[in-house]
């Protein structure tokens, strides 16, 4: 299937599938229509390959992680070990983020009230909650 085609059944932009070609994570054959600019060709086994992107991304991979993961696999590789080794760290990665959003979230709720209510009492700083990456702001630094 050529890249139109591609695009639309993978459900991401030519643009995309262009992007992904240049970073490696595609690798689309070459047809031998379209002169000086060679068409290039699909097959299912790249729809599998970008449906695992896609999913790699949704786990938090970046586009490099991603690439370099797919070279391991590809060149035999990945073991079971291996793969646990790179999930376990993912877990973690993604259980510290969701502590990050955690903390903003309670941040939020509690700015919502103090808004609410008028603003009434110390306003909620984004620094005092476990998690926020900010620095406290002293009630000094505030007034300044």
């Amino acid at each position: 299937m050529l890249i139109s085609e591609f695009a639309r059944r993978a459900g991401m932009s030519t643009d995309t599938v262009r992007f992904y070609i240049r970073k490696g994570l595609l690798a689309p054959a070459t047809g031998v229509k379209g002169g000086s600019n060679p068409y290039q060709i699909f097959t299912e086994e790249h729809l599998e390959a970008a449906r695992m992107v896609r999913m790699a991304q949704s786990l938090g991979f970046s586009l490099r992680e991603i690439a370099t993961l797919s070279a391991e696999y590809y060149a035999g590789g990945m073991t079971p070990e291996r793969s646990l080794e790179l999930m376990r760290m993912q877990l973690a990665r993604l259980e510290e983020k969701a502590a990050q959003l955690n903390a903003m979230v309670d941040y939020t709720r509690a700015k919502v009230r103090w808004l609410e209510a008028g603003q009434k009492g110390s306003e909620p700083v984004f620094g005092e909650f476990e998690g926020c990456w900010a620095e406290p702001v002293t009630a000094a630094e505030r007034a300044a």
